[in-house]
Order: C-alpha cells, then structure tokens, then sequence
C-alpha cells in the first residue's frame, strides 16, 4: 500500500477553525490538538522575553506558532520561534509564512510518544539540516530544557537542566541559569533582575 506523501497545498484542504496543528516533515502529516493551559503560558513567556528584548535592541522579532515552510513537504509550526533582521529581511512572502531558518526554535513538549518524538527527533533533524542555529525543547511537566546549538553544520546538545521553578516561571529561571543565545552576545555577569558587577576599573 503506497503512503501518503503530504505537502503544504494538501493543509489548505483542511479545517483551520477546530484548534488542530498540522504539520508536515518529509511528507508525513503530523497532528496535534489544543495543548495543556502551562503549555500556553511556557510558549507566551518565552515569547515575551524574546520579543521585549528584540524590541530594545531593534535586532529580530519573536513570533508564537508561525508557519515556516522550508520545501512543499516540509511545513511545520514551532511553539516559538525568534529571527534576526539580516534573516527576515530574505524570509518574508506574501502567504505571511516564514520560507527561511529562524535563528531559535523552540518546541514544548506535550504529552505522549508520538508528540515527543516528533519534537526530539523528527524536527531536530529537520532544523539541523534546515540551517537553525538554536533549538530549545522545553518540558513543562518534567521541568527540563534541552538546548541544541549549531555545531559543524549540525545541530549538538549543548546544555541540559532540570528545573526546580515551577512550569510558569520556566523562562525566568532560563535566563537567569544563562542558557541564553550565543548570537543575543549577551554578558555572563547579565542576569534578569540583577545589576551588572562593576569591574575593578569602574
């Protein structure tokens, strides 16, 4: 029996109003339905963190759940997904969708197999060779973040953290453990909420 080999002309044929994600990865069709509420409010803090510092530095913009078609048969929604400049300026079409890597993807994970290993294999493999240079996958149930980092044309684990915050305050502790973007060139003294150490010379 021959499979289906899904592309992104097939999801205009189905519905968009139920709360259901569709996503494509080598022509296999992927669905998710609505996630847990901690679920939003990992995804929304994370995006408010990116978005407010990508408003002060004037340097990208975060977005929540944007289309990002890389060919036909690769076309996925990350959770969150944060692009500099020098990209959105080569991304932007009219169909509103992303048709370039994001700097950062960043997937929450949802409850069971098929939607773990969609998001630790499937799209790992797919940004990796997709040109993405950070993917976060982030755990709210287990209170866990992986960080992948471009690494010789590949994307490698970088650094692994078991949360002790709980799931809404995720983002804060991030930040504040410095798993933070290696191209956001932010200071190792910078931590959210704390005041940068003067140095011996101030």
């Amino acid at each position: 029996m021959k499979t289906v080999h899904w592309t992104s002309k097939d999801l205009e044929i189905l519905p968009e109003d139920d709360g259901t994600r569709y996503e494509i990865i080598d022509g296999e069709l992927y669905v998710s339905k609505q996630p847990h509420k901690h679920h939003q409010l990992v995804c929304t803090r994370i995006w408010s963190i990116l978005q407010t510092w990508s408003i002060q530095a004037d340097n990208g913009e975060a977005v929540v759940t944007p289309g990002l078609i890389f060919t036909d048969d690769n076309d996925v929604a990350p959770d969150v997904t944060w692009m500099s400049n020098e990209r959105l300026a080569t991304t932007s079409q009219r169909d509103g969708k992303y048709h370039t890597a994001p700097d950062l993807a960043v997937e929450v994970l949802s409850p069971g197999t098929t939607n773990e290993q969609r998001d630790r294999e499937f799209k790992l493999w797919l940004y990796s060779r997709r040109g993405v240079l950070e993917y976060w996958i982030v755990s709210w149930m287990e209170r866990r973040v992986e960080i992948y980092r471009r690494d010789a044309a590949m994307l490698r684990a970088a650094k692994y953290r078991v949360l002790t915050y709980s799931c809404w305050q995720v983002v804060i502790l991030l930040l504040r453990i410095e798993i933070a973007l290696p191209f956001f060139h932010w200071q190792k003294e910078y931590t959210v909420g704390r005041k940068r150490r003067p140095t011996r010379e101030e």
